[in-house]
């Protein structure tokens, strides 16, 4: 007579091994979801909230029923827009920083590290000074190409084909540092530069318009698909340079193509906004903490939360002072420097 065994303790284990993952997975997903949600709902807020308070018929009237009247005017020719500027540059901003932290393995990197905000700014002012540039589609393009040049002066300054995460580090802070006391200089010798540059070095989603938004669109998205295809080798390389070459991981082109896709967010974004700080240091940083360090799980979250933080940053700083406006940029940075002087302080962020 047969009689059935009860389950061996290791086959016990093993079934709640398998299950573990799955419930992990399903953690993840369900917490990408409501981040999902969570931004739809700032957007909402973003578009309806404002220095000029508006009636939520007059928004749906606007988005839906457009007759050129001034809210309808408020809400697609200008809400809207800045709406999805917010979303473009949330996004790009938090990507680049997990980039940045992954290639640094630094859980305090941050776009900036590399220079790249530095050389935007640099040829923004440069723009202004020397090529009576004067509008912002015309930014553009001058930010994109300092940040593109700055992000290669930086790459082969770290070493190229030996580039590691601390002479990357290093070469990215010595060339902040240098372009950033040519943009003081250039504004104390000249003024109308001062006046037209402050406005966009804050960091702002004022004047985001469709043309803008046009432009910086596809180099944004190029980042994100890049960024999406290295989460791999980039995971491996997170586990130290060694490992990372016995799992099969090029680090030379791995390194490569991170520059390339921290240049393309970061360049783009800062184009389009001006320096924004803290959105890439806070986000992943805090995505890390709940996820894991799977840079495919953090990558996602991060282009999510990012914009939340973003935009909800900046519906914040149209509320505070009405009828004035509080620059998003100015909003992070209050909120940024306590949280980073926190993270400084742990004694176990070493271990991230």
């Amino acid at each position: 007579m047969l009689v059935d065994s009860p389950p061996s303790k290791q086959s016990a284990d093993a079934g709640g091994g398998a299950v573990r993952p799955r419930g992990r997975r399903s953690a993840r997903a369900a917490g990408l979801v409501l981040s999902l949600v969570v931004l739809l709902l700032v957007c909402v807020a973003s578009i309806a909230v404002g220095a000029k308070p508006v009636p939520l018929a007059d928004v749906w009237h606007g988005l839906f029923h457009y007759t050129g009247t001034g809210n309808d005017v408020l809400i697609r020719d200008l809400r809207v827009p800045r709406t999805l500027m917010g979303l473009m540059v949330g996004a790009a901003l938090g990507l680049s920083g997990t980039v940045m932290q992954a290639l640094t393995r630094n859980p305090l990197a941050e776009p900036g590290l590399m220079g790249v905000n530095a050389g935007a700014s640099a040829a923004v002012v440069t723009a202004i000074s020397f090529f009576g540039i004067t509008s912002l589609t015309g930014y553009v393009w001058f930010a994109l190409l300092g940040a593109a040049v700055v992000s290669v002066v930086v790459y082969v300054l770290g070493g190229s084909r030996a580039a590691t995460p601390v002479r990357l580090a290093l070469a990215g802070t010595a060339a902040t540092a240098a372009l950033f006391g040519y943009v003081n200089a250039v504004q104390l010798l000249d003024s109308v530069a001062l006046d037209r540059l402050r406005f966009w070095i804050v960091g702002s989603l004022s004047n985001a318009d469709l043309a803008t938004i046009r432009q910086v669109a596809p180099f944004i998205a190029a980042g994100v698909l890049l960024a999406l295809l290295i989460a791999r080798p980039l995971n491996a390389m997170e586990m130290g340079d060694d490992t990372a070459r016995a799992l099969g991981a090029n680090l030379t082109r791995t390194r490569l193509l991170g520059v390339v896709t921290v240049t393309l967010l970061c360049g783009a974004a800062t184009a389009a906004c001006g320096p924004i700080v803290f959105v890439g240091l806070m986000v992943p940083y805090l995505v890390r903490a709940l996820t894991g360090p799977d840079l495919r799980w953090i990558l996602p979250y991060a282009a999510v939360l990012s914009p939340v933080l973003l935009i909800g940053a900046d519906v914040l700083g149209r509320i505070l002072v009405r009828p004035a406006e509080l620059q998003v940029g100015i909003v992070t940075a209050f909120v940024g420097g306590p949280v980073f002087i926190h993270l400084v302080r742990r004694k176990r962020m070493a271990q991230l």
